[in-house]
């Protein structure tokens, strides 16, 4: 194991969040708030310095492999979400200091679950930071420093595979320093873009931003108490709905429309798949709450962004869907296990990974049927290599393994049973808002502070996909 490289590159990380803390300093001197001036000030400056200080000499030994990967992203994600919550803390905005770290994983793992109970009660440069972790969390703290710091090919691969999220992570071009970048520059698009067009429908600079933020993460972190809601604009529902669709997609997607290969993008399984799950996830549940609203059209939009909000893990909000029918809410509470598209800013599964199991087990049984028969596993026509489906199964049973375990401690702080697997369920899939006393309305502010330091364990073991965090665990001298 290359300590003294785990160290470096994580300083590296250190500093150039230090640098992005610069923002809501910017932020805060705008609108002329000296406590986020100085909170922010200090916080930006202290990272700088002590990156700065850490990086000063390299390590003879250069060297990154799967290990030290793995390591640097969950030493990376950890600091980061230390260091992250000093400014909530100095400024008073979330004294204390739990909370702020619960705040600041929450938006960094792009979870969205919150504390707070009068949200718009903190400064203009808390709020913007708070939306803009969901930002630098979306894509991966890693890939932002990767697509702006030089870094040789073969370390670049180690360290996006540590922090990708799904069951595979491949290059858009020859060189993977290029993928990453252009993976970005895919991203910065689709969030201006966002921003624009919420902008073009009458929605503030300051809230179209923080909006565009929190969506392109698929965070769900408003600078409203009662979320998207609060705009009261069916235009507002129907481009956030679009936008946490389209960060639930693979960006290899955009990739391919860009390189004109359409008939791949058409052909993509997942793809279609998740499509799927979307179209018939919102026909289901419109017709269950069409009653409720009673017009179709207002039932179709609010089911739509619900679905997508859930699926997407976004966890923006229109409605309190915990006043829907139940079969509404049980179909809302699946689609929090599936999440995204593998390769996008969604959490949850992935749909990838639901497609492997699913067909993995159809093999199962008809290899009972006919035990001599060779059947193999196959998406988009191609047989899949047999080690990255049982990875697939693997990551399942300790994904179970995790959030059982979880649920079972939570429940020693004595809430709810719906509350608190709902909890856990949310944090782990990265969702938000769960069911019960976390639900859309309510939030998290009730868990005592080694609740809230388990949920944010969980929410760093669903935003890593579990194997980082296990690496620091099993850390050992050759």
């Amino acid at each position: 194991m290359n300590y003294k490289m785990i160290l470096y590159l994580t300083a590296q990380i250190v500093r150039a969040v230090g640098v992005l803390l610069l923002l809501p300093l910017l932020t805060a001197v705008i609108y002329g708030e000296a406590k986020g001036c100085l909170a922010f000030g200090i916080v930006a400056a202290g990272m700088i310095l002590l990156g700065t200080l850490l990086t000063l000499k390299k390590p003879g030994n250069k060297a990154v492999y799967t290990r030290e990967g793995m390591a640097v992203v969950a030493c990376s994600w950890i600091a980061v979400s230390m260091l992250g919550a000093l400014p909530y803390v100095i400024t008073g905005d979330i004294p204390n200091y739990a909370d702020a770290v619960f705040e600041t994983a929450s938006g960094l793992t792009t979870t969205g679950s919150t504390i707070l109970t009068d949200i718009e009660s903190l400064s203009r440069s808390a709020l913007f930071w708070r939306a803009f972790t969901h930002f630098i969390g979306g894509m991966g703290i890693l890939i932002f420093m990767l697509a702006v710091l030089p870094q040789t090919d073969t370390r670049t691969m180690h360290l996006v595979r540590a922090e990708s999220a799904g069951p595979t992570a491949g290059k858009l071009v020859a060189k993977m320093s290029q993928s990453v970048r252009i993976l970005y520059g895919i991203y910065l698009t689709l969030t201006v873009s966002e921003m624009l067009l919420l902008l073009c429908g009458g929605m503030p600079f300051y809230d179209a931003i923080t909006t565009a933020f929190a969506t392109a993460g698929t965070g769900g972190f408003s600078v409203r108490a009662g979320s998207i809601a609060d705009y009261h604009s069916a235009y507002t529902d129907l481009i956030v709905t679009i936008f946490m669709g389209l960060f639930s997609v693979n960006f290899t997607m955009y990739y391919l429309i860009l390189s004109k290969k359409f008939m791949q993008v058409f052909r993509n399984e997942e793809l279609r798949t998740f499509v799927g799950i979307c179209v018939t996830a919102i026909v289901l549940v419109t017709a269950n709450i069409t009653s409720f609203y009673g017009s179709i059209l207002t039932a179709l939009r609010y089911a739509g962004f619900q679905v997508l909000s859930i699926i997407s893990t976004a966890g923006f909000s229109t409605a309190d869907y915990t006043e829907w029918p139940y079969f509404s809410q049980a179909i809302l509470l699946t689609l929090m296990f599936v999440g995204g598209c593998a390769g996008s800013t969604g959490g949850g599964l992935k749909v990838m990974r639901i497609i492997v199991l699913c067909k993995s087990a159809l093999r199962e049984v008809r290899r009972t049927l006919s035990p001599r028969s060779v059947i193999t596993v196959k998406s988009d026509g191609k047989a899949l290599d047999q080690e990255m489906v049982h990875g697939v199964c693997y990551y399942f049973v300790v994904f179970m393994l995790l959030l059982t375990a979880s649920s079972v401690l939570l429940s020693l702080d004595g809430h709810d049973i719906p509350s608190t697997v709902s909890a856990v369920i949310t944090c782990m899939n990265n969702v938000g808002p769960g069911l019960g006393e976390v639900g859309p309305s309510g939030n998290f502010a009730g868990f005592s502070a080694w609740a809230k330091i388990l949920l944010t364990v969980d929410m760093l073991f669903g935003r890593l996909e579990i194997y980082p965090l296990l690496v620091l665990f099993t850390i050992r001298k050759k």
